[in-house]
């Protein structure tokens, strides 16, 4: 099963489907910071790579300039790509953002269509935030936004527009953390195929979940806990030494130790891998943040974001922050660092310790700096937003599996129907 990444960012996506034995052929993504993660680890990686065309660049690039540079090539792909999967950004859709009609990045799903149309993959999977099924407030609405899509959810638009194009369509919300991912992250998914089918891939998905945690070991009834995720990177107990694997100096990190028990879920992140992993640096927290995250600690309920009430109390200016229940999933991992607090530690979590959550297994390494701010932060991409803005590996896997099975059946009830 072949398949193209749009959207691709550092690679959540493909590292799933990848994991579940398909191939990627190319991987569209036009931040150059997490188009080199992805890079160096998927498309020219050690443990896997894309059987890229010769005639596309491997370089960052828009699926715009994509569709503007390279039409004519991409058309000889028709046919000969099994699946797309893609998560166009989601800012405008987002119910913890504006939900701003006018946001232009709500039209790069418009691309994500024209490529299907040029296409024409087996299956789809669009991957995006849980507002993306809810309607735009008519308040919010100005004089230009008048185009059908905005009088209903953007997903009932591109549904519809795929149906247009041939494809069955299913859609709705999940809980990663039903996968196996140590995290309660709710995202929507629309899953197309081209048979006319009576089946629902996504309430098939969605019932794949309790049987892929089996698969991988994991505890089928009771979600991994943050504590199963990241317990052997606490730094209580540590040797902490110099952290070299970005050019800014001056930080520390943790002298990696396997523990002499790995529970189910740290063996599926070790992935065989071999030594530390990479993004284990520690913030530098000032005297008086440290201060302020025991105070925070002291006043949250484990699990649960900080009400109003206490925000106001300490002075924060800071809309959520949750510490961690060591117990529970997570929360959803964001791109802002700061809005987590270590459930043991007074700090904020280190960029493998949210790749951990996210379920990257350890040999994945995140490259570019860490973090970033001011104007920077609309062009970069940094480790902690590369991570953040991933589908998590575990949940593509799974995808990936419910798709290849989906294809054998197919292609077994077609072999029945010839003969």
């Amino acid at each position: 099963m072949r398949f193209i990444d749009v959207f691709a960012g550092c690679g959540g996506l493909s590292l799933g489907l990848l994991k579940a034995g398909c191939q990627g052929v190319a991987a569209i993504e036009k931040n150059p910071m997490a188009f080199e993660t992805l890079r160096h680890n998927l498309i020219d990686g050690q443990r896997y790579r894309f059987d890229w065309p010769a005639w596309l660049p491997k370089e960052a690039m828009s699926c715009e300039q994509l569709l503007n540079e390279h039409r004519e090539k991409l058309e000889s792909l028709s046919g000969s790509i099994d699946i797309m999967v893609g998560g166009p950004p989601c800012q405008g859709f987002s119910l913890a953002g504006r939900r701003n009609p006018s946001d232009p990045r709500n039209k790069m799903a418009e691309q994500y269509l024209q490529l299907v149309k040029i296409i024409r993959p087996k299956f789809i999977v669009i991957e995006n935030v849980s507002g993306f099924d809810s309607k735009f407030s008519e308040s919010k609405r100005t004089a230009s936004d008048e185009d059908a899509y905005f009088k209903q959810s953007y997903a009932d638009y591109i549904s519809k527009e795929l149906e247009g194009f041939g494809y069955s369509v299913s859609r709705g919300k999940l809980n990663c953390a039903d996968f196996g991912v140590p995290q309660n992250r709710h995202r929507y998914f629309i899953i197309c195929t081209k048979k006319t089918s009576d089946e629902n891939l996504f309430r098939k998905l969605v019932s794949y979940g309790a049987h892929f945690r089996k698969l991988k070991k994991l505890n089928s009834k009771v979600h991994v806990s943050v504590h199963d995720a990241i317990a052997d990177l606490e730094v209580a107990n540590k040797k902490l030494i110099e952290s070299v694997d970005s050019p800014v100096r001056g930080f520390s990190e943790i002298e990696y130790q396997l523990p002499d028990i790995i529970p189910p879920y740290l063996k599926l992140m070790r992935d065989d891998h071999v030594g530390a992993p990479n993004s284990l640096r520690l913030p530098n927290h000032k005297f008086d943040t440290i201060k302020q995250f025991i105070k925070i600690r002291q006043a949250s309920e484990p699990g649960k974001s900080l009400s109003k009430e206490s925000r106001d109390r300490l002075g924060l200016k800071k809309h959520a922050i949750t510490v961690l229940c060591k117990e529970l999933p997570a929360p959803t991992i964001t791109t802002l660092p700061d809005d987590i607090v270590h459930y043991s530690e007074p700090r904020i979590l280190t960029a493998r310790e949210t790749a951990r959550i996210q379920s990257f297994p350890d040999w994945f390494e995140f490259t570019g700096k860490y973090t970033t701010g001011g104007t920077a932060r609309k062009l970069e991409c940094p480790r902690y937003t590369q991570i953040g803005n991933a589908v998590p590996p575990l949940l593509s896997e799974a995808i990936g599996l419910v798709l290849l099975n989906q294809a054998l059946s197919e292609e077994t009830t077609l072999n029945v129907a010839e003969k």
